[in-house]
């Protein structure tokens, strides 16, 4: 899909830009005015709640409650399905900026919504409601091994940076200082795993590192993209905690960089400040050091329990004159200006998001768009595009499955999931696309349907009964009473809402009527659209289940993270299974019915499928589930949220030894957020397709692949190596040995890399002074192939021989669609920092002598289409940092 093609399509669907409420010509000196007005009238105690991230109504100024904690990586959360795109490292595959600019568009316009429904039902202050965003992540994936590193863009700083800043801006809009929803770039700084030690973790990193690597995103977050907020990491750096790190800001950001927006910290990360750092020694030196350094909003942990006296902290701080008045009070100017621009509050600018803009079709199709574009042909030996009327079967456990798509930090309310198998059935006549189940797998536990469920009546779908508490809940708990006081909260016999709900999931935000404290119940029956063995439960917490009549499943006991608790049963197609979940939601709720088709037998089930088949389709990874923030799981490969190993898992290597042994070609699917070691299916598969976490219309993208419809054109953010044994351990931050800059092994897979259906030819780059001192660099690149198709045009970099110089930089991409036969030029304009590096100091130079420029379609020396140029010059320039 064209980028106006795309744009026609998010016409009908994205919000109009707002209408602006201005009367004077600095909107931003404006609202800082008014603000410092609010703040003014505020009582001590008043200021010291605003703090929070749950910021407490002040009805005596009209001012409502506000919880600025709203995530929206690559998709809003709420309790309307919000559509749910790639995951963010699968929006940096696509190298496409203005992609990524529209998707988080879409998205800002489904964040107005949920605010807008919030403000409807009365629900502001739930997370998910605010008009600000705590997204996007453009920490550096410097190593394969962490969990979180799929919510980033990538290894590389400067594709972090482009595809950060087009994230911003389109989450923002067109005015920075009247944005749509204020977008906070995240971890600052230096932050990228261990999951086990970010809370106390000291990271030592050298100047080098920090200003080559760790720091460029963040900067081009803020200069070029005019992030609103940003928000400050676990970890020390050299000693200090980010969230009270003079140097980071300081210096850097409110310095350097001239930031006029607010910090807000990472959860619980002031509380680390004292109790795991030990850089405070009680909680109100903790809060003032964060303060003093420039932290305007602490998100505080115990917000998701109401827990009362957060702000005596503050309190306690201001009176010992560890902090004073003033500072407090231009933390809250700046918190109150958000507000007050972005449309929370009245007087500036008003907002016109509306809850029907929440899953717009238009988003879907930019979903589609974006999935496709972020698929990566890793390796095709002419099978792909496969024939139309070939016979194939799908294998593996992630052939069919449905939760992988979303990966983390998704609603579980996205638009209907699509499956590889379901999307293959529908590019291809459905008798020609079998599945074989695979077995009992730690990835197991997709979402049951609506079309699976039935209520008491025989409606689609479960009866669900809202119960508020007998006596109503206090609006807070003392700390550490939450928990028994909830335990022994009593709850309403009659229902105070009745309904019929497509699934199991908490929709409550959506009822006003409805407390934050209820028991929700959901019965009907199980109607299993085909007949085998199952495995069946409840993922998430705080829920119980009964199955044909018998308890079955408890996780009344459980923690946030677990995996799905699923038991074995034997069900028949279209038999009406009774079924009864309920749970008690206290602020918090997670709960989900939650299935898998298993074979007892799964290499047998594959050989009959393959009998029958010209090709297999094996559909192999991990989930978001496995490698995640701070999880509990720990199996082989996998702890904490982190993965020990790069292999696939031992069951699903079995089954693609089982799988080649039949003789018929077999193409290998890989949706996973990080690297894995793809050696075995480089040498033995007949096609390779990299498909990440791909959003809810991920099977349809991948079959429009595997079919021809779409030829691929996707490129890797990340290196693919073989193992963790070629790379430095974990914890250490240096980059030496890590990414393409200046890993010097060979790895399965190179970043940058790609295949097409089609294929490209550049011709030599011609290198033009710019204006100042910049340069641009053209070059001819003509589609050879037969089709038409996309390319990713790289522009790498070689710098002249200094200690500070990568082997190897990326320094431009633009994505261009050609037919057949076309030409096009394309120009990469290179400003002083783009031909810059860093010094072993961490000054950032532009050195005298040669470089040598190279276009193509990948990393010179990697197979891709490109040609080379050399150029110099011939005096050293000296950056600011």
């Amino acid at each position: 899909m064209n980028r106006t093609v795309r744009a026609a399509l998010l016409a009908a669907a994205l919000l109009p830009l707002p209408a602006l409420a201005q009367t004077a010509a600095d909107p931003r000196a404006e609202a800082d005015a008014k603000a410092a007005a609010i703040v003014a009238q505020l009582t001590p105690e008043e200021k010291f709640a605003q703090l929070l991230n749950v910021a407490p109504a002040i009805p005596r100024l009209n001012i409502p409650r506000y919880n600025w904690w709203t995530e929206s990586l690559h998709g809003a959360l709420g309790t309307l399905p919000t559509t749910n795109f790639p995951e963010p490292v699968g929006l940096a595959a696509t190298f496409d900026a203005p992609l990524v600019y529209d998707v988080a568009a879409a998205i800002s316009s489904e964040v107005q919504g949920l605010h807008a429904l919030a403000r409807q039902t009365g629900r502001m202050g739930r997370i998910g409601t605010g008009l600000d965003t705590w997204s996007p992540n453009i920490n550096i994936f410097r190593d394969p091994r962490w969990g979180r590193g799929q919510e980033t863009y990538g290894e590389d700083p400067y594709l972090t940076a482009k595809i950060g800043v087009a994230f911003i801006q389109g989450m923002q809009g067109p005015n920075p200082d009247l944005p749509n929803v204020v977008a906070t770039p995240k971890h600052f700084a230096v932050h990228s795993g261990p999951e086990s030690t970010r809370h106390e973790a000291n990271v030592f990193v050298s100047r080098h590192d920090l200003e080559d690597t760790y720091l460029p995103a963040f900067r081009a977050a803020i200069v070029e993209g005019k992030a609103g907020s940003v928000m400050c990491a676990y970890n020390r750096i050299d000693g200090q905690p980010a969230c009270a790190s003079d140097e980071l800001l300081k210096e850097h950001l409110r310095g350097a960089w001239g930031f006029k927006g607010y910090v807000v910290s990472d959860c619980d990360a002031v509380k680390d400040i004292g109790d795991n750092h030990h850089y405070a020694p009680d909680g109100p030196s903790a809060v003032a050091a964060a303060i003093r350094a420039g932290v305007d909003n602490e998100c505080n942990g115990a917000t998701l329990t109401d827990t009362a006296g957060l702000g005596d902290r503050y309190r306690d701080a201001l009176a010992k004159g560890l902090i004073t008045q003033g500072e407090i009070d231009a933390a809250l100017v700046r918190l109150f200006s958000a507000r007050l621009r972005n449309g929370d509050l009245p007087g500036i600018r008003t907002t016109t998001g509306k809850p029907s803009d929440v899953g717009a079709p238009a988003h879907r199709a930019l979903a589609l768009d974006a999935a496709e574009k972020s698929l990566v042909l890793l390796k095709n030996d002419g099978l792909l595009p496969l024939k139309r009327g070939s016979r194939i079967a799908v294998i593996g456990p992630l052939g069919d499955a449905t939760r992988v798509l979303r990966g983390n930090y998704s609603s579980s309310l996205s638009g209907p999931p699509i499956s590889v198998v379901e999307g293959l059935r529908r590019a291809f006549p459905r008798a020609n696309v079998s599945y074989a189940p695979f077995g009992a797998s730690v990835t197991d536990g997709d979402r049951v349907p609506g079309s699976a469920l039935r209520t008491p009546s025989g409606k689609p779908g479960l009866l669900a009964r809202y119960f508020n508490p007998v006596t109503p809940a206090p609006t807070e708990y003392a700390p550490g009473t939450f928990r028994d006081a909830v335990a022994k909260m009593q709850f309403a016999d009659t229902p105070v809402v009745t309904r019929v709900e497509a699934d199991v999931s908490a929709r409550s935000l959506g009822l006003p009527t409805v407390s934050e404290h209820h028991r929700t119940i959901w019965t009907g029956f199980l109607v299993p659209p085909e007949s085998g063995t199952y495995r069946l439960g409840l993922t998430g917490f705080g829920g119980a289940m009964m199955f044909d009549g018998k308890p079955f499943v408890d996780l009344t006991k459980s923690g946030w993270g677990s995996l799905p608790t699923l038991r074995e049963v034997q069900l028949v197609k279209g038999k009406r299974y009774p079924i009864e979940v309920r749970t008690d939601e206290h602020v918090l709720s997670g709960i989900d019915l939650v299935w898998k088709r298993i074979s007892t037998d799964p290499v047998a089930a594959m050989q009959a499928a393959a009998a029958k088949a010209d090709v297999l389709v094996a559909v192999v990874g991990i989930t978001s589930d496995l490698e995640a923030e701070e999880s509990p799981v720990q199996i082989p490969g996998f702890k904490g949220g982190d993965k020990t190993s790069l292999d696939l898992l031992p069951d699903q290597q079995a089954l693609l030894d089982a799988a080649k042994a039949t003789g018929k070609p077999l193409v290998v699917v890989a949706m996973n957020g990080s690297p894995i070691n793809l050696s075995w299916a480089k040498d033995h598969a007949a096609a390779i397709l990299e498909a990440w976490y791909p959003g809810e219309v991920g099977g349809t993208a991948i079959a429009n692949i595997l079919s021809g419809k779409t030829s691929p054109s996707g490129r890797l953010p990340l290196t693919f190596y073989r193992s963790v044994d070629d790379l430095p351990p974990f914890g250490d931050y240096s980059m030496k040995g890590r990414t393409y800059r200046y890993f010097t092994g060979t790895p399965v897979y190179p970043f940058g890399y790609g295949l097409s259906y089609t294929s490209f030819a550049y011709a030599a780059p011609v290198v033009e002074k710019a204006e100042g001192a910049g340069l641009t660099v053209t070059a001819e690149l003509r589609n050879t192939g037969a089709r038409a198709g996309d390319e990713v045009a790289q522009l790498y970099l070689n710098f002249p021989e200094d200690p500070g110089a990568p082997r190897l930089a990326l320094r431009g991409f633009q994505r261009v669609s050609l037919k057949p036969g076309e030409v096009q030029k394309v120009t990469f304009t290179l400003s002083p920092r783009d031909l810059s590096t860093v010094t072993v100091e961490g000054q950032h130079r532009v050195l005298a002598g040669t470089y040598r420029a190279t276009v193509g379609g990948g990393q010179p020396g990697s197979g891709a289409a490109g040609a080379s140029v050399q150029f110099k010059i011939e005096k050293a320039i000296d950056l600011p940092n």
